[in-house]
């Protein structure tokens, strides 16, 4: 059995290659989460390590999320008129 780590990396190396999404590998946890407790009991070590996955992979979504850096009004200004002079960078 892998351990959470490599769940987890492994789903945001998919996402991040495109070949899977965040949201579709926590439903794919979910899923095996669901069915190793129905194997293995809810009390089980299984159960839980498969819940703390689907765990990881939320929170790494909720990180991925807050990551997204929002805008400014100057960002979005200077995105539509670069060559205003507020826009202007000058390396020093």
């Amino acid at each position: 059995m892998q351990t959470n780590l490599e769940v987890v990396q492994a789903a945001v190396t998919a996402d991040q290659n495109g070949t899977k999404t965040l949201q579709q590998a926590i439903l794919e946890a979910i899923n095996e989460a669901r069915s190793t407790c129905d194997r293995n009991g809810s009390d089980s070590t299984n159960c839980a390590v498969a819940w703390e996955i689907v765990e990881e992979l939320q929170a790494e979504k909720a990180h991925q999320q807050q990551a997204k850096k929002r805008k400014t009004f100057l960002e979005s200004y200077c995105e539509q008129h670069p060559e205003a002079i507020e826009c202007l960078i000058y390396d020093v």
